[in-house]
This record gives C-alpha cells, structure tokens and sequence, in this order.
C-alpha cells in the first residue's frame, strides 16, 4: 500500500467535507422558509486495505464517505399570523397536496394557504389542499378529495321549532272581566299586553306572531298566540294558533303553565323537563313544511314594574348567502354566511409517515412518499395525526448557532484533509529525490 492511498483518503475527505458544508449552507439558506426541516450529513469509512504487519494481518482505511443526509423532523416554532387560512401542526402529521383527479399527492409541514378566485384552499405554488367534504351533521362524507368552496353558494334555511320568552307582565295590570273572552278580531281591548316576533318556515320565509297576555285574576294570567289568517290559508284576518293559563305565585314567580307545575313539591327543583306551550301544526301556505309545530318555553316574571319583554330567542333563521371563509383548530372549513348562522362545510385531512426519514424532497417545501417511507396514514384531527394551530405557521427548525458550529469544523476538517494531500506530496517529492 503506497503513499498514493493517502491522496486518495484526502480527497474522499475533502469531497465529503465539501457536500457536508453544502448541506450546512442549505440549512442555514433555509433558517426562515416556512416549514422547512434541517438536514444533517452522516458520514462512513471506506472499505479498509489489508496490510500485514509484526502482529500479523491488519487494516489500514482509505478514507471517507457521505453515508446519507438525514432530514431532522423535530418540531419548528410557531409564528402568529394575521391570516387564518394560515395553519400550523403540531405533531407528526403533514397536510396533503394534490390534485385528488390525477391521484398525484405531496406532503408539507408549510400551512401558507389562501382560497383561490374558483374557491379552491391552496398553498402558495397552487397545490390543492386535500380534505373531506361534511353533511348537515358536521359528518365527513366520500373520500378524500380537492377542498373547494361554492364562493356563491347560500346556507339552507331552518324553520323556527322553539321559541323562549323571556318577559315580565306587570303584577299592577287590572284583571279584565271574566264575561268578556279574549277576541282576536279585538285583541287591544281583551288583552293587557301584547309582544310579537318573527317566526321563519322551513323555506325561510318570516311570519308575524303575536303573543297576547290578559289577566283573569290576582297571579293568574292567560296567553293567546297569533297569526295572519292569510299566513295559513284562513279567510279571518287572525287566527289564535296557541292559548293556555299562567300562574304565579306570590313572589311573582311562574310556578304553572297550562296548569303543570313548573317546580317540584319542594317549591326549589325546577321540572325536568321544563312545561312547554305548543302550537298547532302551523301550515304555512307558501308551499314550506305543513307539519311543524312549535313550541313556547316561557320565562315569565309578574312583578310591580312595567310588562316588558327581556328577550326573545328562537332558533329559526333564513336562507342566507356566503360572506367569508375561515378555518377553525380542528380543520373545519368554517362558511360564515349573511344570517348569521356558520356551517362546517368541509374538513382538512392529515398525512403521518412511519418513517418521515425516508420521505423524498421534492422542493418548494414539498415531500413525497417512498418505500422507505412508507404509505401515508390519513385521518382528521383528534385522530392521532396531529393538532392545528390557525393563525399560525411553523418556522424552520433550523438551529442558527449549531449550523455555524458545524460550518467551523467541516471547515477545519477540509483544511486538515487538504494537508494531507500537500504532507503526502512533500513526501513523494522527497521520494523522488533519493534518486539524486
């Protein structure tokens, strides 16, 4: 074995070296991409030389070699964005790009996502961000597919089923006479207060309903619900679709409605569950639902002040068009729509790699799937794939002060090697000179 060896093993350092100083100027290139995992350069021995010596058979090495450059998949920092189609993970998981029609897929820790003008959530090179499209019960449905949104799409409307008034009629109201019923064609003068709302059918139309409260007696009052006559097909102007009884108790405190009890026998424990009013099937004439009733709860107060209503809510509303995008922690493609009322309308999907080692790096902050890594696990959040974060975007986990030590020893280790090509030179120079 010869001093040409020697050569040999300094240029397999120098060589290695150089692309592990590749690799350190590419982390730290990389130590503000979004999303971006540092790499690290593993080294080898050669194949060893066999040599015989005083002891017998040894091995001399022939120098070195890059074995592999590992990506690190440690967790990178969060970043707060002003965007919240921005979208961090943390954990394991990497979002899934693609096209779901060509069946091609990458993966990427880099969340930077926007909808597009056709309503399409991608990243910045264009890449369609895969998911699940929800039902009405906020259920995935079908298979994993481009997210897209209907930008004009409308939300359904929902009819009014229960409405709670919450209201306090005026303990002072005079009783009016028992002879004279409630009239609905004269409901001013056979009442003593009146509080309407509207009401929505099942095609999100609204429809006016009025409540009407007469007093009968000290802490006894009666309730009238009406309606258009022409809202439900009925040649009368108004039609009581609803009435019933109210009593309070001395305090002032609704303890009957149509005559159930509204606390048990210690006067304490409200009834579970609680009275309610229903109305008749209110069929509506506009074509919509005939077949929903409706339900009262009423929170009634009779106390010397002013009959007032507190509050009103009912849990109808209309049809309503689409106003903005956004995306909740667990993926939700979140339609806020013009009612009010937001709808999950899809759901962001997850990839996790057994082996994210062996993952392919494909650039543009993309990775995809090889033997070595094996196949992708697909699940949502909360299904082990790891959590989201909006408003959010992992930075590189890149660690600035360990790269620069690293370029310091590559560096020294280029320069030792280098010396060991110009020793190795002196000493065939100094070879050739015996001759003289």
């Amino acid at each position: 074995m010869g001093l040409s060896s020697a050569l040999y093993s300094g240029v397999s350092g120098m060589a290695a070296t150089a692309n592990a100083m590749n690799v350190v100027g590419n982390n730290i290139a990389n130590s503000n991409t979004v999303g971006c995992k540092a790499s690290r350069t593993v080294f080898s021995d050669l194949l060893s030389n066999q040599v015989s010596s005083s002891g017998g058979m040894t091995q001399i090495g022939t120098g070195v070699g890059m074995a592999s450059v590992d990506s690190i998949f440690s967790q990178g920092t969060f970043e707060n964005t002003e965007s919240n189609t921005d979208l961090a993970i943390e954990g394991a998981g990497f979002f899934i790009l693609g096209d779901s029609a060509t069946g091609t897929a990458v993966y990427s820790r880099d969340g930077s996502f926007h909808f597009d003008n056709t309503g399409q959530l991608v990243n910045t090179e264009g890449l369609i961000v895969q998911g699940y499209y929800l039902d009405l019960n906020n259920d995935p449905t079908g298979d994993l597919t481009n997210i897209q949104v209907d930008t004009n799409s409308y939300s359904p409307a929902n009819a009014t089923t229960a409405v709670t008034l919450t209201t306090n009629l005026d303990a002072q109201s005079v009783a009016l006479p028992g002879g004279a019923a409630f009239d609905v064609v004269n409901p001013a003068d056979t009442s003593n207060y009146a509080a309407s709302l509207q009401v929505f059918d099942s095609q999100g139309n609204t429809h006016l309903m009025t409540n009407y409260f007469r007093k009968t007696a000290s802490n006894s009052w009666e309730y009238h619900t009406v309606v258009a006559g022409s809202d439900v097909g009925d040649p009368a102007e108004f039609v009581e679709v609803a009435s019933g009884t109210l009593t309070f108790d001395v305090n002032g405190r609704l303890i009957q409605l149509d005559g159930n009890d509204i606390y048990q026998a210690d006067g304490v424990t409200p009834v579970d569950p609680r009275p309610v009013s229903t109305t008749a099937a209110l069929a509506w004439t506009n074509g919509s639902d005939a077949t929903l009733p409706l339900e009262f709860a009423y929170n009634m107060t009779q106390y010397s002040s002013n009959s007032l209503v507190v509050s009103q809510v009912q849990d109808g509303y209309g049809t309503g068009n689409l106003v903005q995008l956004s995306i909740d922690e667990e993926g939700n493609i979140i339609g806020n729509y013009s009612t009010g009322e937001p709808r999950q309308l899809a759901r962001i999907a997850l990839a996790k790699f057994t082996n994210p080692a062996g993952l392919w790096q494909e650039g543009g902050n993309l990775f995809s799937a090889t033997n070595a890594s094996g196949v992708p696990i697909i699940g949502t959040v909360g299904s082990g794939v790891g959590s989201l974060y909006t408003n959010s975007l992992e930075q590189s986990n890149v660690d600035l002060a360990a790269e620069f030590v690293n370029m310091i020893t590559i560096q020294r280790a280029y320069q030792a090697n280098s010396r060991i090509i110009t020793t190795t030179d002196e000493m065939m120079n100094e070879m050739i000179n015996l001759k003289r």
